[in-house]
């Protein structure tokens, strides 16, 4: 969501192709509508304020507000895509503001809207020893 995290802004093909991927996987036996809305957005995991969160990048307020009001069948996806979250089943369903480009996010945790402009990538571990 921010430069560093997105450095080719302009081509996200691999984040959509991935997004696919768990939308064909794990949304196949959900509503035909839930699965065309989420084929607009870019699926996400991040860190906010030191916590792991999965982000569902929206398009547009409209489709943001629509997922933040069907939370149910994002519960589980963490667990579904990683174990990395530690048992943490918090998402954000976030949208940019057009006139000043700041992201709004639906905060799962806290069932509220907030400007997030603090949101960074997980960093890559080892298995050293």
């Amino acid at each position: 969501m921010s430069e560093a995290q997105t450095p080719q802004n302009k081509d996200r093909t691999l984040e959509q192709a991935l997004t696919n991927k768990i939308i064909d996987d794990y949304f196949d036996n959900s509503e035909s509508w839930l699965r065309a809305i989420l084929r607009m957005c870019i699926f996400s995991l991040a860190h906010l304020d030191g916590k792991p969160v999965f982000v569902v990048e929206c398009p547009n307020q409209a489709v943001a507000k629509r997922l933040s009001r069907k939370t149910y069948p994002f519960r589980g996806i963490v667990y579904y895509l990683t174990d990395y979250l530690d048992g943490q089943d918090r998402t954000l369903f976030c949208y940019q503001e057009p006139k000043s480009a700041k992201w709004c996010c639906f905060d799962t945790s806290t069932h509220s809207w907030k400007n997030v402009s603090n949101l960074q990538a997980p960093t890559a571990s080892t298995d050293s020893p």
